[in-house]
Formats: C-alpha cells, structure tokens, sequence
C-alpha cells in the first residue's frame, strides 16, 4: 500500500532516523545552472577579487503570498518581528516548530500592498503554505517549484529569474547596465533600475560578503538580462559562477542553509505530517555524518544555536515563541567556522591513492555535503562537544571549512576532532562508499570565516550580531 503522507512514512520506518540516514534520495542538487562556467577554483576566486554572477532562478521555492492577511501568516509563524516591514523591504525569514526548533529559512519579499514573495528552501515553504491552506487567513498562494534535478528533455520555466551580481566590482557592472550611478540601498532594501530597456527589480544584497545587488523579472527576460549583465562585465573580471561552487560562498561567509527541520517529532505537528505528501522533501531528505542517535531531536537545533538569536523578538505571538522565552537566557550552543588541519585532509585523499585497503570517507570538491543534511561530531577531551553540518572547501582561503555549532565554553582557537565518516562503514544512502572514519583536526574560528566579510557584511545577515 502507498503511503499517502509524511505520518505514513515515518510510522512504517518506526524511527526518522533510520529513514533518513538511509535515504536513496541522493545528495542535495543545484539543478538546471551548469556545473562550470570556467572552473570551479576561478569562480571562487572571483567573487573575492573582481565580481561574480549567481544565477539563483532553478535551486528555490518562490512562493507568492497575497491578500488582506499575508503579513499575519508570515508573523504568526516568524520568530522575527514584522512591527516595521514596509513595502520594498526583504527580511530573512526564520519560522520554528512548537517546540522552538528551527525548520528553515528563507527570504521575505515585501513586494506590494498584500503581496509577499518567500524564496528559499522547500520546508519553509512548505510550512507556510500549509498554514495558508489550513488556517483562517485571508490570503492566496501560488507555488512556484524549484526546478527539477532531472527535467527529461522537457523546458523548464519559472516564474522569475533570480540573478546576484557580486563582488568588488559588482557596482560599476550595476551601473554600467543602468547607464548612470545607482543609490547606495540599505542592507536588504529594494528599488529598481533598468536593463536593456527592461525594469529590473533590486534588492540591496551580498552573499559573498562584498557590495552587490539580487535582481528579478519576469522568466521569459532571463537570457537577455543574463547576456546583457555578463557582456557588460566583462571589463571589470565578471564570471558566471557554476553549480559545483555557488553553494559553497556560505563556508566563507557563513549561513548554514539545511538544518534538519524539526517536524517528525511532537503530536502538536502531527496535523502537519499528515499534510505532507509521502515524497516532499521531508519525507525523502538524507541525513549524513558521524554523529547518531536515536532520538531524532538531537539532530534538532534552536534559533539561538545558529547565530539567529538577534532575530528573535517577543513584541508578536509566533509557533515556538513560549518554548523559546523559556531558553532565551541560557547558554547556548554557538555558531562557528571549523578550519580542518590540511595534513589530515591530505590524509583522508592520500587513502583513496592506496590499493587493496579501506579508505577514508571520500571528500568531495568543492561542496563536500553528501545529503540533505548533515551532522559530523565534534570531539574535544574526548566528548562530543558540537557537531560540524556544512563543509567545503574555499580556494580562496586554500582551507577545508565547514559551519556548525559547539558548546558555549568551547572558545575561538580551541583545537578540536571533526569525525569525518559514518560508523559501521557507512550507511545505505547512495552517496556513501564503504569506507572508515577518521578524526580530523580542525581549529574553532570565528563566523563569518573570511576577514573581508566581517568587517564589511551586514550586521545580522551571516555573523548572527545585531
């Protein structure tokens, strides 16, 4: 018999951790942009030294919000405060479960009276779409999928286009397109400016932690806006960036984009689970890395634990607010950079160059995340003390790194162990090879990683500082 929802599911796996750490779903795709451009190496190096061009229109849920209500919907639901959000104002988005575990992220875009646009992952998505269907809000939803991993030979076509421009010399590639200067937005304000005669909707932006713009239209404009923005970038060092290195600017400037969602667990989200369909992303989503349990909520984290803390107001009723007041003045886990030792990292690679015995977990380059979600131990003094759940590698800081969390008495500096691999020889998800696992050093460091990004990104937007 199918099963017909995410409740299903998980009562014939009996444990979510199974199901998911055995998921057959594969590694997490960026789909439709190509790999390369040039090469993976020149695409990081770009968005550091000349300019860079994002094309963000495949790999997110857009989903447009509209009607008398839609500003209640996305507060009842945000551990942020919706008291000044005008229109022309973006605003990350930060919903929890019941319990005040995080779900998700994404971004608001307060286009016009009663219209909002979230772009992001599918379980922010997918939360905010079923209070809209399930709830007594006055409000429209029209999903606009993320584009298929595998379309068979069929045209894909969205919505909008979602194009970044960034970089040191992002604003004179802006410029140059709109035929004069362009205002200096606020961090996450949006305007317009024209491209080829088209409008051209901004929003004041920065992924790689250098000045920059997000602009969107209509989907059938992409090719002329995306021929006209590398055209006119070609003076000033622009390269289109691949799927292989886009993901990986987070290790650098540091936002941890998949946590797990805490969703398979609580009888207050039941009704929920129910609501999913059988194959959503929750539902087949993998679970990688060393650390195991079988409580799934140890996989769980709260806003506080990474770098959302800032983000949580008390001036609105929101899911997750009463278990969050509880919290709200302990000490918290804290979000960091690990660095890895590259004697160990060179180890780890060395082990697949020897015939006939057992080697370390593949890494693979430059994103090195092998399912949805990840988990790796962190060990100091022999306890776990953390756990590491984005990793890459940057060549802009020559360095394996990964995003995560450790206890609050574990200090920037303090060198720890990130287990590399799964136990037993790994799981049965399709990404893992057999293989042994391998303690690698890795020093605790600051978050955002990259120098340049501290002392120029946006306060709140990666470091978690307000």
């Amino acid at each position: 018999m199918a099963h017909k929802n995410l409740e299903d599911v998980l009562k014939a796996a009996r444990n979510p951790v199974d199901l998911l750490r055995n998921s057959q779903v594969g590694a997490y795709v960026y789909p439709v942009v190509p790999g390369e451009f040039s090469n993976w190496r020149d695409e990081q190096a770009a968005w550091r030294k000349s300019c860079v061009l994002f094309d963000q229109s495949h790999h997110m849920v857009d989903l447009y919000i509209s009607g008398p209500d839609s500003l209640k919907l996305v507060s009842d639901l945000a551990i942020n405060s919706f008291a000044n959000f005008p229109i022309n104002r973006a605003k990350q988005f930060v919903p929890c479960s019941y319990s005040g575990h995080v779900i998700g992220d994404g971004i608001l875009f307060h286009l016009d009276k009663n219209k909002l646009v979230f772009v992001g992952r599918a379980p922010s998505a997918n939360w905010i779409q079923f209070h809209a269907e399930t709830g007594k809000y006055r409000v429209k939803i029209k999903k606009d999928d993320r584009s298929p991993g595998n379309p068979k030979g069929k045209a894909v076509n969205r919505v909008s286009y979602r194009f970044q421009i960034q970089g040191p010399n992002a604003w004179k590639v802006i410029e140059k397109l709109n035929g004069k200067k362009v205002p200096d937005l606020k961090f996450f304000f949006m305007d317009s400016i024209k491209i080829k005669g088209q409008r051209v909707r901004t929003l004041r932006h920065g992924m790689a932690g250098a000045p920059g713009l997000e602009i969107w239209g209509p989907y059938k404009e992409r090719e002329t806006i995306r021929d006209a923005i590398v055209k006119a970038g070609e003076e000033f060092g622009l390269r289109q960036v691949g799927s292989r290195a886009y993901a990986t600017n987070t290790l650098e400037s540091g936002w941890i984009p998949s946590p797990l969602p805490a969703v398979y667990t609580d009888e207050r989200m039941k009704a929920y689970r129910k609501w999913l369909p059988a194959n959503s992303y929750e539902a087949t989503g993998g679970l990688a890395g060393s650390f195991t349990s079988n409580k799934i909520e140890d996989y769980y984290v709260t806003p506080y634990e990474i770098g959302y803390g800032p983000f949580v107001k008390f001036d609105h009723e929101f899911i997750g607010r009463e278990a969050l007041e509880k919290i709200a003045d302990k000490p918290h886990r804290q979000k960091v950079t690990f660095a890895w030792n590259s004697d160990d990292v060179a180890k780890i690679f060395a082990s697949m160059l020897v015939p006939g015995e057992e080697h370390y977990k593949y890494i693979d380059l430059p994103l090195s995340n092998y399912a949805s979600a990840s988990f790796d131990k962190i060990m100091h003094r022999g306890k776990v003390v953390g756990a590491s759940m984005f990793a890459g590698y940057s060549y802009n800081e020559r360095s394996m790194l990964s995003l995560g969390i450790v206890d609050p008495d574990i200090k920037v500096g303090t060198e720890v162990n990130l287990v590399w691999g799964e136990e037993g020889g790994g799981t049965k998800k399709t990404t893992v090879e057999a293989h042994k696992q391998m303690e690698v050093r890795a020093t605790v460091s600051p978050v955002p990683y990259a120098k340049v990004v501290r002392e120029t990104y946006a306060a709140g937007w990666r470091s978690g500082k307000a």
